[in-house]
């Protein structure tokens, strides 16, 4: 348990707002938990924006890795696939769930037009690194 207590937070579907995030062709809806963690947590549902559907060209995120605690994903709606190092290609479908080991290496390929996710890491802020090749253990699979 934290040192600080967690308060009590909703976010209700009629009042959903997305914004732009970490990624350029994806929107956010920030579900509260951040504030009522006191940073400890942060949960948003992941989109493609209108505008990027049908562009897949878009939907590659790159190899990258998040300096995080904790990573969890749950698609909601659609599905998506990603390579992870170690591990190969993954993809993931409406019901999914997936936890990403803190540091992993990996990818987003290729996601439907559709997909929404549900992400829950920790700390609520925290680095993402952008790494330039896949670790040779995976080469070796």
């Amino acid at each position: 348990m934290g040192e600080q207590k967690q308060l009590f937070s909703a976010s209700l579907a009629r009042d959903a707002v997305y914004k732009p995030g970490l990624r350029g062709f994806m929107e956010y809806r920030d579900l509260g938990i951040e504030g009522a963690t006191h940073g400890q947590f942060r949960a948003h549902v992941i989109r493609i924006k209108r505008e990027a559907a049908g562009n897949h060209d878009l939907h590659t995120t790159g190899l990258h890795q998040h300096l995080c605690d904790f990573q969890m994903v749950y698609v909601l709606k659609g599905w998506i696939k990603l390579v992870y190092e170690e591990h190969g290609e993954h993809t993931f479908h409406a019901g999914d769930c997936f936890l990403q080991p803190p540091g992993i290496v990996h990818n987003e390929l290729e996601c439907s037009d559709d997909v929404e996710v549900l992400e829950v890491y920790s700390p609520a802020v925290h680095q993402t690194v952008v790494v330039g090749k896949m670790p040779e253990a995976v080469a070796a699979h």
